[in-house]
């Protein structure tokens, strides 16, 4: 069977031209284009920087690779990235297949038990955060997001009606529902509220406009105008958008949030190594210990295997009716 035409990119272009040529042309988020191009520009010059990749091959990426995990001490995951940045430049790119000629040294992925808060640690942490980061962190842990889940939240993911908060493009591309705590019901309003105002002033100011992924914005003509597309958590800033060149609001950088959770940690005295995903984990064990059943915690956190589930506990009674996520038990 032939195999499907692949996008060629200009070879007029220089290399990382190309490399981002390709990438935008398959619709790759702009965090894995500026990380490939990261990985590819440090395989460069690993090899003194003057050595186009074309004339390099399979033993050479080893190198690199087996330099990483043995020298650089990186995690498997961080070395798997790069890998996945160098197939992508031979074989998008360059038109060369490597993956199955690479056997570099491996690094280890060690498991390691997941940092959770217990009941009575989380409301210390939760009081040490205040605006916009406490709103956050409250549904970091009360609805069980991922950061930049909650981060990339839209206006019309919030159902008030329903209790529910739809993620789109999740880990791994998913959809999936989670709950509302409904005791952050009233807040989260307020704050909406006031986006949707700062979204008018963005009009009347002659912008207003906000990211639409390409494919959704073919179909959705005006969604980039659209009062509910805009994300929940924006920016306090407008800025150009790198890739259309528009000014427009994006949402709020990930490190706000970040260090906001790690310094209220060690304001509340916690003594363990407390993180965004800390709060998630907390989430998934807390729903657990308060009686719901595995499964149905799987389809809440998003795990496409059980297994993954399972790190928190053991198969528990299977009940839905009746939810209740951890944080509206803060105040019983």
């Amino acid at each position: 069977m032939e195999n499907k035409r692949k996008f060629k990119p200009n070879t007029s272009l220089k290399l990382m031209d190309q490399v981002r040529e390709v990438l935008r042309y398959h619709h790759y988020a702009i965090r894995t284009e500026t990380t490939y191009c990261q990985w590819i520009l440090r395989y460069i010059h690993f090899f003194g920087g003057k050595t186009h990749p074309k004339k390099l091959g399979a033993t050479d990426v080893e190198k690199f690779l087996s330099h990483l995990a043995t020298q650089g001490q990186v995690s498997a995951s961080t070395q798997r990235q790069a890998l996945n940045a160098l197939i992508f430049l031979y074989r998008e790119v360059l038109d060369i297949s490597l993956e199955e000629k690479i056997a570099p040294v491996r690094a280890k992925k060690q498991p390691r038990p997941p940092t959770v808060l217990t009941q009575e640690e989380t409301p210390f942490l939760l009081r040490e955060i205040s605006g916009t980061h406490a709103l956050m962190a409250k549904l970091l842990y009360g609805s069980g997001l991922r950061l930049m889940e909650c981060i990339r939240l839209r206006i019309q993911d919030i159902d008030f009606g329903q209790n529910n908060i739809f993620v789109r493009a999740g880990k791994g591309g998913k959809d999936r529902t989670t709950i509302l705590p409904k005791n952050l019901r009233e807040e989260l309003q307020i704050h909406v509220k006031r986006v949707i105002e700062l979204h008018h002033r963005d009009v009347d100011e002659g912008f207003g406009k906000v990211y639409i992924p390409p494919a959704l914005a073919r179909k959705f003509k005006n969604a980039e105008n659209e009062t509910r597309w805009q994300y929940v958590f924006p920016a306090k800033k407008r800025s150009v958008d790198p890739r259309s060149d528009r000014e427009m609001r994006h949402h709020v950088l990930e490190s706000g949030l970040q260090k906001a959770v790690k310094a209220a940690s060690d304001r509340a005295g916690i003594q363990k190594r407390v993180g965004c995903h800390t709060l998630r984990h907390s989430f998934a064990t807390h729903m657990l210990e308060n009686g719901v059943n595995i499964r149905v915690l799987q389809t809440l956190l998003g795990h496409a295997d059980v297994k993954t589930t399972e790190i928190y506990t053991h198969v528990m009674q299977r009940d839905i009716d009746g939810l209740q996520s951890p944080l509206d038990r803060l105040n019983d």
